[in-house]
């Protein structure tokens, strides 16, 4: 059976606070790390920057619509104004001037349609631009939140990595004086427990906060002092303090 002096097991007792601390704290991190308003956020986020491609996309599309319809009028226009040209020369056969201003008259319908597309694209377009901007800024608001929110938890974990690091410091400087054999038992134990040490107090062991049956509390008195004995439930180490049983 290992053994260490009854001095030096109530160390443990001290160390294993020390690793309760940073196990807190681990979980502490844990938590925030994984905080659900941050996935909520980022879920919500992905649905805006979706229906904000799609906006942008409908105001793409609009906009080569309008260009294509400028075009269109611009080439009626043009026409028009050749047309009128030859018009006004007055050259050319009585029937070829009279078919020349029909043929006007016909572009100048046309133009007019023409430019109530037009007119109905820039409507259009004004109303996709307004939608786009009111999703930009659905996607401008969560995106701030998310900052402010991911700012506050990463100034949190901050402080938590701050706490780590120095009760890691405390630990390792506290673990140096400890006996080596008794500290290796206890480090093994605690990478498989989970504790590494309790304190047994009036018969209970504080490790899985049971009372040791009274065959198990028999085995513990037949130990020596410098014995170190283990929770019969948890696996720990038993820490027997002055008032033990």
């Amino acid at each position: 059976m290992a053994k260490a002096a009854p001095a030096e097991q109530l160390k443990l007792l001290e160390l294993q606070g020390l690793d309760a601390k940073l196990k807190s704290l681990a979980s502490r991190r844990r938590v925030l790390e994984n905080d659900p308003r941050i996935v909520d956020l980022q879920d919500a986020l992905t649905v805006a920057n979706g229906q904000l491609g799609t906006a942008k996309l409908a105001v793409h599309d609009a906009e080569a619509e309008l260009r294509k319809s400028e075009a269109d009028v611009e080439q009626v226009a043009g026409r028009i104004e050749r047309d009128e040209a030859r018009l006004n020369s007055g050259t050319g056969l009585s029937k070829d001037l009279v078919a020349l201003q029909n043929d006007i008259a016909s572009l100048n319908k046309r133009r007019s349609d023409l430019e109530d597309i037009e007119l109905e694209i820039l409507e259009r377009l004004d109303s996709l631009r307004g939608s786009q901007a009111a999703q930009q800024q659905i996607v401008d608001d969560i995106q701030g939140s998310f900052s402010g929110i991911r700012a506050e938890l990463d100034q949190a974990i901050a402080e938590i990595a701050a706490e780590e690091a120095a009760l890691h410091a405390e630990r390792s400087g506290f673990a140096e004086g400890l006996d080596a054999g008794m500290l290796a038992i206890y480090e093994r134990t605690l990478a498989k427990r989970g504790v590494g040490a309790a304190r047994l107090f009036h018969g209970k062991s504080e490790g899985s906060g049971m009372t040791l049956s009274p065959g198990d509390l028999a085995e513990v008195k037949a130990a020596a002092e410098d014995d170190i004995v283990f929770c019969p439930d948890s696996g720990c180490i038993l820490v027997r303090s002055a008032e033990w049983n």
